[in-house]
């Protein structure tokens, strides 16, 4: 367990720490200093394994393939007799996958082979059938043919005792397939990661019953669930927590005990009923509590315990930003995965963006591709961080740095397609 002396150092080390605005990628940097993947893991069958992350390496126990197979429809034959081409061979047999020819081919004989069928014994090599002519029971073929082709020889994909997967890799279908194709039927993977979810606000309700004045639906919830339904952890849904400090301290105790990790949206802003980042500083330890952005400048990382905190804000499209540039990431570490890359590349705005300097903007944007095949992009409309069908709308973020003023159109920008 990590002590809170080695957490505070680490930020005492910071000269330019600063909870109350911290920029975009020095949070990003500073969540990552305090990340570890879980030690716990456990071996499950391949056939469960989709969407898991690998916790050890998978060394190959056998040559893949591991035989010499033909790789086409066609004539096995010994490349003695395609020296001497053009030809004629005797067609003695035929050869199937999964059914050989049993025997020995000789000089002037072939056998008729299938694709995946094993290579007899005497050949080295196979004519394809579109490149013999067939009279009765033998083949004529021409010349132009090598020593060895249309064969996929023992281990060319992958030799025995090599590393086939890493750990930290997520098992995707092409993975499932890979390990059984080298016989394994069951995988060491990470112990899903336990996400306790809870959203506070007194004036939230759960869609299907009615809004009293002043209430409204629990949208980030959902957006929440989806988000973390893609990634596959263990979801501890604590539903809505009322505003109140003493039931939002047994929450999070509560979330603290039975997660890896507490996600909660709104309650750390600045408000007199805004309790999570008090709470947090009583029982955890606060490492930032702002960020330098918009959307998504009341964002709380912490720790209770060895518990991981993100409080993320009240709005609804705050919520999706931050989980993405933050959260996401950090569960994948804690996962056993590597972080990914975020994709950035350059792309024409064409429509106006009003933006004052001092915090990076995540703005929701339609990227699509003119009649040249350049990058083009355009904001969804109104930017409010209550707007959530900006999100559903948009396939990028257009990237707004911290120095950017306003933007005219027809300038470059930087954009994150979804």
């Amino acid at each position: 367990m990590e002590s809170k002396f080695s957490f505070l150092s680490t930020l005492e080390t910071m000269g330019d720490y600063d909870p109350d605005s911290m920029p975009v990628e020095q949070a990003r940097q500073l969540i990552q200093q305090f990340l570890a993947p879980l030690a716990e893991n456990e071996s499950i069958n391949v056939s469960d394994a989709l969407h898991r992350t690998l916790a050890a390496d998978i060394l190959s126990p056998m040559n893949v393939p591991p035989h010499n197979y033909s790789a086409m429809d066609g004539y096995a034959v010994h490349s003695d007799d395609l020296a001497t081409a053009p030809g004629r061979l005797a067609i003695i047999g035929s050869a199937y996958a999964g059914r050989m020819f049993e025997g020995h081919v000789a000089a002037g004989e072939c056998v008729r082979i299938m694709t995946g069928a094993l290579i007899p014994e005497g050949c080295d090599s196979v004519v394809m059938q579109e490149h013999v002519q067939v009279a009765g029971s033998f083949i004529e073929i021409g010349e132009g043919h090598l020593r060895g082709q249309n064969i996929r020889l023992v281990g060319e994909d992958i030799t025995q005792g090599a590393t086939v997967l890493a750990r930290g890799q997520i098992i995707r279908p092409a993975e499932m397939g890979l390990l059984a194709s080298l016989g394994l039927s069951e995988v060491k993977v990470y112990r899903k990661l336990k996400v306790a979810l809870f959203s506070t606000g007194d004036e939230l309700q759960q869609p299907g019953t009615p809004l009293a004045p002043g209430q409204i639906y629990n949208s980030n919830r959902y957006s929440l669930l989806g988000m973390l339904g893609e990634l596959g952890v263990e979801i501890i849904d604590m539903g809505t927590i009322r505003d109140d400090k003493a039931s939002l301290k047994v929450a999070l105790l509560d979330a603290a005990a039975r997660a890896d990790v507490i996600i909660t949206s709104g309650g750390v802003s600045v408000g007199e009923a805004d309790y999570i980042k008090q709470l947090l500083a009583e029982i955890g330890e606060v490492v930032f509590w702002k960020i330098a952005m918009k959307p998504g400048k009341p964002l709380a990382y912490g720790k209770i315990g060895t518990c991981h905190f993100f409080g993320l804000p009240g709005n609804p499209v705050a919520v999706m930003v931050t989980f993405q540039q933050f959260v996401r990431d950090a569960l994948r570490v804690l996962m056993g995965q590597q972080p990914k890359l975020i994709l950035e590349f350059q792309a024409t705005c064409i429509s106006p963006i009003r933006k004052a300097p001092g915090r990076t903007e995540f703005q929701r944007g339609i990227l699509s591709q003119d009649k040249n095949g350049g990058w083009i992009v355009h904001t969804t409309g109104a930017q409010c961080s209550g707007i959530l069908s900006s999100m559903s709308k948009a396939n990028c973020f257009i990237v707004l740095p911290v120095s950017q003023g306003n933007i005219e159109a027809g300038s470059a920008v930087r954009v994150q397609p979804f």
